[in-house]
């Protein structure tokens, strides 16, 4: 079945709803006052499973269904929402959408038009793909690999995770756009002891598509695997040193530095506000020479942060960001693109239909570089080789961050060494971007793994980088 059949067989066909009656609604919010509106209808299916030591510890489902309504006046933004389906619900809260945000413009509703949309997920629903009993003995089987992985391996615990979400939009502009998404998720965590000494080591990833994904590719057993070799890791680990020195940073996940250092920044609506240190600055110098950064919505391989259209409509696209160290754009949603002069990037997005989209990062990452990652981490006499990290705090307005690693390295004489713990890296984003002096040919993206928050919001992402090396970075270590 079309995402389309599939959108309004879920969203109409129950309260028959009629794209006609909707279209009319649309046209009587606008009015005078308000130049823009749309109407936004959601269904979504949410499941998750948790085992420890084997046993089922949790195992939720929910359902949730709605439209948002939301009406936009110059920078005023209107937004009201329902909980169910039916037009007479519908109907009152376009009103109330009117009142927030009407102003003095007056504005008229297009045609609708099909969206033009991409192909890059299929229109699945990854919580029917297997029997819940097959979904239990998988997250069994997960522990069971991690357990014959290693003897000291005395703890496990296993989570899975899926999500069906079936989204039918209509804007003044003329669009008419659906979108059926799905994602899932599984990861492990383990806790290793030896002379009774304990540490813990996790591992997860997913994709948009069924939960078939872990059993074709073998990912249950890669990622206990990768859970234990991690913990064993940290078993040996010594405390960090402190500091500044060069760091190199791994490929792939290592990007969210990038997304939270410098992605947040580069959004649009707090350029327009004048928040960001990137404010004013496009065209101008912001980077080494050897970075290119690019968002990117419409990345193949069912990429957690690809979408076939964002959450206004807008087909995603490859936006870049930074270009050889120049900056050449921000990431936009229609409000703030209109009201800066802009064009919308495919960048709206919003966690459901009781929230107003916002300008988000959808797949942001590096281009690979010329150098080869040997060479790099043979190009530190002694520094830090940060291979993965577990979390990090950002001020948008400076700039300032602040990462703490899970896994990481010394590199002493041009090798990498023992293995350190609680390692934090402390910078400022803008200023670290100059201090990029060698990119690696080894482009890598998460696992699968980015969630991304920003006013209450959280929505899936992905995040990808090659090999880099920064000069010099403050390490805040134990020693």
């Amino acid at each position: 079945m079309s995402s389309i059949a599939i959108a309004e067989k879920i969203l109409l066909t129950p309260t028959a709803l009629e794209i006609a009656q909707l279209q009319k609604l649309l046209q009587q919010t606008l009015g005078p006052g308000i130049d823009y509106a749309d109407i936004f209808l959601q269904y979504a299916q949410h499941e998750s499973w948790a085992l420890e030591e084997k046993i089922v510890k949790k195992a939720n489902f929910t359902l949730d269904q709605g439209v948002g309504i939301r009406a936009l006046s110059g920078e005023t933004s209107g937004l009201a929402f329902v909980d169910d389906l039916e037009f007479s619900s519908i109907k009152e809260a376009a009103n109330y959408a009117k009142k927030i945000a009407k102003a003095g413009v007056t504005a008229s509703s297009k045609i609708l038009k099909p969206a033009k949309s991409h192909q890059l997920y299929r229109p699945e629903n990854p919580i029917e793909s297997l029997s819940e009993k097959r979904k239990v003995e998988l997250l069994q089987m997960a522990d069971d690999f991690a357990r014959q992985a290693d003897s000291r391996v005395i703890q496990v615990s296993t989570t899975l995770t899926g999500s069906y979400n079936v989204i039918l939009l209509l804007t003044s502009d003329g669009v008419k756009a659906c979108d059926v998404r799905p994602i899932v998720h599984f990861g492990i965590s383990v806790i290793v002891e030896e002379n009774g000494k304990r540490e813990r080591g996790n591992f997860s990833g997913g994709a948009r598509l069924g939960y078939q994904y872990f059993i074709d590719n073998n990912l249950m057993q890669k990622y206990a695997a990768e859970a234990v070799r991690i913990a064993l890791v940290n078993l040996v680990a010594i405390p960090a040193p402190a500091g500044k020195m060069p760091v190199v940073l791994g490929n792939g996940w290592p990007a969210v530095m990038i997304h939270e250092a410098v992605g947040h920044g580069l959004e649009a609506d707090f350029n327009r506000k004048n928040f960001s240190v990137y404010a004013g600055k496009i065209g101008q110098k912001v980077a080494s020479p050897l970075c290119t950064i690019i968002d990117q919505g419409d990345l193949p391989g069912n990429k957690r942060g690809s979408l076939n259209i964002d959450d206004e409509g807008t087909l995603t696209q490859k936006t870049v960001l930074i270009e050889n160290g120049i900056l050449a754009g921000y990431m936009c949603d229609k409000h703030n693109a209109r009201l800066m002069g802009l064009s919308p990037t495919g960048n709206g997005r919003r966690a459901s239909y009781a929230n107003t989209p916002l300008p988000r990062m959808t797949n942001t990452y590096m281009l690979s570089g010329e150098s080869d990652p040997e060479e790099i981490i043979a190009s530190v006499h002694k520094g830090i080789y940060a291979v993965n990290f577990s979390g990090g705090q950002v001020d948008i307005t400076s700039g300032q961050f602040v990462f703490s690693t899970s896994e990481a390295y010394l590199i002493e004489h041009g090798k990498i060494s023992a293995p350190i713990k609680n390692a934090t890296l402390i910078g400022n984003g803008p200023e670290v971007l100059n201090l990029i002096t060698m990119v690696g040919n080894d482009l890598a993206f998460d696992s699968g793994i980015g969630l991304c928050g920003k006013d209450g919001q959280s929505v899936a992402v992905g995040v990808g980088q090659p090999t880099l090396k920064i000069s010099e970075l403050t390490v805040g270590g134990t020693s």
